[in-house]
């Protein structure tokens, strides 16, 4: 338990000069990211999240600001419904 701790604590403070590095535009895009995952969160009934097409579409467009390596962090997952 210890040991996971301090992994965990360790591994935060690690990433600190990473987010420090990071462009501005790549900040202010996660927050709009998050932002927007929250607003679809708190007006959606309780269950399976379904996101809209333009949900998705915002998605895609804030991705463009995004470095790829950051996306699983970041995006949530969506699955399609056939």
């Amino acid at each position: 338990m210890v040991v996971a701790l301090l992994h965990k604590v360790t591994c935060k403070l690690l990433s600190v000069p990473l987010v420090l590095l990071r462009s501005e535009a790549a900040k202010d895009a996660e927050l709009l990211v998050l932002r927007h995952e929250n607003t679809v969160l708190r007006w959606q009934p309780a269950g399976p999240i379904s996101y809209e097409p333009a949900d998705r579409l915002w998605f895609a467009a804030l991705s463009k600001l995004i470095h790829r390596s950051r996306w699983r962090e970041i995006f949530p997952v969506v699955k399609y419904r056939v």
